[in-house]
């Protein structure tokens, strides 16, 4: 596994995880905002996994 290889699995894991932190309404001001952002996050998911079922990452 190559240094780039690695950069790019760790960014992979990065990412997902702060999106998760990001769409939790713990905040006053994302209360109202509904299930919009776990939407957004569980579409960009969903993208991710076909990518990566398709060979494309």
């Amino acid at each position: 596994m190559t240094k780039g290889e690695r950069l790019l699995g760790a960014i992979q894991l990065i990412v997902p995880i702060l999106l998760l932190i990001g769409v939790i309404p713990t905040w006053p001001h994302s209360r109202g905002w509904g299930y919009t952002p776990s939407g957004i996050f569980g579409l960009a998911l969903v993208i991710l996994v076909i990518l990566l079922l398709l060979g494309e990452l």
